[in-house]
């Protein structure tokens, strides 16, 4: 059925072809006779018809033709130049009109992505100049007093040398986790699963973290009810870094005789959900997109003075993700922070 939506370029001369020949014919037919008007229409709409197909084909679809190269990008194979020769023509107007339409909205997509790209890459290298030129002045000012005659004075020089030690360890953590976050980004860091259960990995950190947690006297516990062992398949020192960072986390943003519990729940028979909840200062809703982002750190609470490179959470997602499973977060201001991730369950 012929309709605006889809005439084709063809039909289109056709069809102004016959409107311009049949008014002509009708006169011919009234004025002269039967015969003369139908020669005259059968002429008037050939010529119009040769006339009309040829300026949509040379003038209008060859530069639709163009459009469709420019779009694509690339040198036309023989397949693409038989289309474009062949095919695209028969498109309608509005055909081509949505392809360009899609065209452009992928086009905008891209650059709104690129945008945002660049306006990571830009936060990204403020931050991590921030976090490199902090220890290096901190370093600077330290030698530099030594240098200037305080090496020789006993009550300051061990200070200040156990000082600048403590800034170049900085500066190794962070440089130690920066290329653990491009290992695992590029795959060149191989997972070496294996069948273990989760909760005697959680008791192994909590004890392993019990004298920060007890300078806080913060109470860690696995969640009662959630004792049952249950066996996951995963790189078990992967994950031991994963659940150490959020303790450690939860014990610098948790309050006095605070608690940091622990959840596991078999969520059906191919995966296993872990979650850590504390009653810490918790996170406002804005951050919360963002914090498993490089470096970043909230406004309230969450600042450089409580140590820490700012990767740890990065790092975390990426050990989720290498594992082909997700992370998630859930906080509300004052009440408290539930950090939590997937794992495969148990293989056979």
């Amino acid at each position: 059925m012929l309709t605006k939506k889809n005439i084709s370029p063809r039909q289109l001369s056709l069809l102004t072809s016959l409107l311009l020949a049949l008014p002509i014919t009708i006169g011919f037919w009234v004025i002269d006779n039967f015969v003369a008007g139908i020669i005259a229409g059968i002429v008037i709409f050939t010529l119009a018809f040769l006339l009309i197909d040829f300026v949509l084909e040379w003038f209008i679809y060859r530069k639709i033709k163009l459009i469709y190269k420019f779009i694509y990008q690339t040198k036309a194979s023989k397949r693409e130049e038989t289309y474009y020769k062949y095919i695209l023509p028969r498109k309608s107007i509005d055909e081509v009109s949505e392809d360009v339409e899609k065209w452009a909205e992928q086009r905008s997509a891209e650059i709104a992505t690129l945008k945002s790209n660049e306006a990571y890459r830009r936060e990204f290298l403020q931050n991590l100049a921030h976090e490199f030129k902090t220890p290096i002045f901190a370093i600077q000012g330290y030698v530099d007093t030594l240098l200037g005659g305080a090496l020789e004075n006993p009550k300051v020089n061990r200070r200040f040398l156990e000082n600048a030690s403590k800034n170049v360890n900085r500066m190794v953590a962070l440089i130690e986790d920066l290329d653990e976050i491009s290992r695992l980004e590029s795959g060149e860091q191989p997972l070496y699963k294996q069948n273990f259960v989760i909760q005697e990995l959680i008791k192994d950190v909590f004890e392993s973290l019990s004298i920060r947690t007890s300078e806080k006297k913060i109470r860690c516990s696995i969640k009662k009810g959630c004792e049952q062992p249950i066996t996951v398949f995963a790189d078990k020192e992967k994950i031991r870094q994963v659940i150490n960072n959020l303790v450690e986390n939860a014990t610098k943003y948790g309050k006095y005789n605070g608690t940091i519990v622990a959840s596991i729940y078999k969520t059906d028979d191919l995966y296993v959900l872990v979650e850590f909840s504390d009653d810490g200062i918790g996170i406002a809703e804005e951050h919360i997109d963002r914090i498993f982002e490089r470096f970043y750190r909230t406004d309230s609470g969450r600042s450089r003075d409580v140590g820490g490179t700012g990767l740890g959470l990065a790092i975390c997602k990426h050990i989720i993700e290498a594992h082909k499973q997700i992370m998630h977060v859930r906080s509300k201001l004052d009440v408290g922070t539930t950090i939590g991730f997937t794992l495969q369950s148990k293989r056979e």
